[in-house]
């Protein structure tokens, strides 16, 4: 296909989540700028809290102009609980059929289950085609997290509505996108109408490998890091990447850092967050830890790769519930771009399977003092990884390089020559 060709293709790409929000910044913008450049006319609708617009509207503007991007950012409400979500989809159903009217969409990607109550529809009144990008088992993560509790009629109301729209979306939808190979195996598993393996594409959350590359930073320049976060040439430094929040088990992550301190000296945990420090100190303070031993350090994108290389190993535990089945873990991939060796659980999408194919970590199979001493007895032999190897890894894997043409391949299966 000829890229004059390609550029006859206006693709409508949806978002409930923002592009000023981290994640747009790290898994939608990444993305669409690559596709651009693969000759697809991209229009963007996204919701954007009011805060974070006024402060970096204009960032991700340029971005979108650059990239010859479209962006339509609209105002996400939050409150009331549900009514404010409703009232969002409304917005941005509207919009993308006065759209179409201009544009004559040839593709609608959508992002998530609430943009694709808008794709389906749109698909049914205009026969265009409809990509479901679901991004985890959104429902289920919803009852997992607390947020949706069944015992409420409202809550288990919402739950079924989204629960049937799931199922209509993997059978309507002309392709859908799972993060997960173990995701995909459970979807074939809920016989549903026409989905089949073939409809399903696997592309787990990607790594920008080039951001996150070990070579960017000198020896001097983490020595300078180090004495700034009071971290010696004998320290090993077991990191935490990332928010403190519903799905990270921070108690764990302690107690298993405990473990470690007992057999390890001179371990220290850096916790790589904007998220609570405090209760981060009060929970280290709960188990017995010495506060000397806890560092917190708030880091930029910008900034988080030159965190992370102060790293000898990292660790995140996730509740392993039934909707993180489907999640993959963007830590994984930028702790592995970095070459560092992770410790974490099973049961969270493909971790395990990655981990153990790749060697690039330890698995946990539960969160006794049991499992946390096997854990910290595998310590002396991951610190002797093959780092440059852990990265070689991560690019084949994680890289947009390789990710990016997973997704023009779907868009090629749709759209016609």
């Amino acid at each position: 296909m000829s890229i004059g060709k390609e550029k006859k293709h206006n693709v409508l790409y949806m978002s409930y989540d923002g592009m000023t929000d981290p994640l747009g910044q790290s898994q939608v913008l990444p993305y669409l700028k690559g596709l651009s450049g693969s000759g697809y006319r991209f229009t963007l609708i996204s919701c954007e809290k009011p805060d974070r617009l006024a402060s970096g509207k204009n960032i991700i503007q340029k971005i979108c102009d650059d990239s010859n991007i479209e962006w339509h950012p609209l105002k996400y409400t939050k409150k009331p609980p549900i009514l404010s979500t409703v009232s969002d989809l409304r917005k941005m159903k509207s919009l993308a059929i006065r759209l179409n009217k201009e544009k004559k969409f040839s593709l609608i990607h959508c992002r998530g289950y609430i943009t694709s109550i808008a794709g389906l529809s749109m698909k049914k009144k205009y026969g265009v085609p409809f990509l479901f990008d679901m991004r985890g088992f959104w429902a289920d993560e919803k009852v997992d997290a607390g947020a949706w509790r069944l015992s409420n009629p409202a809550y288990r109301m919402v739950y079924k509505y989204f629960k049937k729209k799931e199922r209509a979306f993997l059978s309507k939808s002309d392709k859908v996108i799972s993060l997960t190979h173990k995701g995909a195996e459970e979807m074939l598993k809920w016989d549903v109408k026409d989905l089949t393996s073939e409809k399903i594409s696997v592309i787990p959350c990607s790594a920008d490998t080039d951001l996150f590359d070990p070579e960017r930073f000198s020896a001097e320049m983490k020595d300078s890091l180090k004495k700034e976060l009071k971290i010696t040439k004998e320290d090993i430094v077991i990191s935490y990447l990332g928010s403190i929040g519903t799905w990270y088990m921070l108690d764990e992550m302690l107690i298993f850092f405990k473990e470690a301190g007992k057999r390890i000296e001179n371990a220290k945990m850096l916790f790589i967050t904007y998220d609570e420090h405090e209760r981060i100190r009060n929970a280290a303070k709960e188990k017995g830890i010495d506060p000397e031993r806890i560092i917190i350090r708030p880091g930029r994108r910008d900034e988080v790769p030159a965190l992370v290389s102060l790293s000898d190993i990292s660790v995140f535990f996730i509740r392993p519930t039934y909707s993180k089945i489907s999640s993959s873990p963007t830590k994984q991939g930028e702790i592995m771009a970095m070459g560092i060796p992770v410790i974490c659980n099973d049961r969270v999408g493909d971790v395990e399977d990655i981990v153990n194919s790749t060697g690039s970590g330890y698995v946990v199979h539960g969160f006794r003092n049991s499992d946390f001493e096997k854990a910290v007895e595998r310590i002396p032999f991951l610190l002797k990884s093959d780092r440059s190897a852990i990265r070689s890894k991560a690019k084949e894997l994680y890289s947009l390089d390789v990710n990016i043409p997973k997704y023009v391949k779907c868009y090629k299966e749709l759209l016609p020559e």
